[in-house]
């Protein structure tokens, strides 16, 4: 991939790849410190020690430095938990978004709230969820392969219905965040899927 285009079929590599990682290091830094009005090509050269004018060539503007953001998210190692049951792997798989959305210095949260600023970022978006979403399909083969899960099971929706009520209730809602809501809304999907209440990996807890 040539320094013009960051978001080529190539990636970069030696120095290209150096200047690729300590520029979108100063963009999440500086989203997360001081959110999208702080982001501007100047402060990413500053921050990130690279000159403005290569800053500048390769990314153009805020826009095009939120979309390789969101280029880089959907090439790094991240995979959910694997706990041994499909309720603790939907719980881990909660508390991790539930540690995004209630920590302040969360890049997940800061490119939610740039989305509402820019068009490229609410582009970008949704594919950011899609490739999230995909990886997660493993917690519900794997509950298939275990024999926790009778029938067929449509994954993204199990998926969505365990994480969907934390970002509508922390990020919508702005409900104080409790650590209680994770586990809630995890095994609240699980009995959905499970064959019975009290199946493999099930146990009971008192509803709010």
């Amino acid at each position: 991939m040539d320094e013009g285009d960051p978001h080529g079929a190539v990636r970069p590599g030696g120095r290209t790849a150096r200047t690729r990682a300590l520029v979108l290091d100063a963009v999440t830094s500086l989203l997360v410190e001081a959110g999208y009005d702080g982001l501007s090509i100047d402060a990413v050269a500053e921050r990130s020690g690279v000159h403005r004018a290569t800053v500048y060539r390769r990314w153009r503007d805020v826009g095009g430095l939120l979309l390789d953001v969101f280029d880089a998210a959907a090439g790094d190692e991240w995979v959910p938990a694997d706990t041994g049951s499909l309720v603790g792997d939907l719980i881990a798989l909660n508390q991790e978004v539930f540690e995004s959305l209630r920590d302040e210095t969360s890049v997940t949260r800061a490119l939610i709230a740039a989305s509402f600023r820019s068009a490229q970022a609410a582009e970008a978006l949704p594919g950011f969820w899609r490739d999230r979403y995909r990886r997660c399909e493993v917690v519900v083969s794997r509950a298939q392969r275990r024999g926790e899960i009778a029938g067929e099971v449509e994954a993204h929706r199990l998926l969505v219905a365990a994480t969907a009520p934390l970002y509508h209730r922390l990020v919508l809602m702005g409900e104080p965040p409790r650590v209680e809501m994770a586990e809630q809304a995890a095994r609240d999907a699980a009995c959905s899927a499970l064959p019975v209440i009290g199946g493999p990996g099930y146990q009971a807890r008192p509803t709010e």
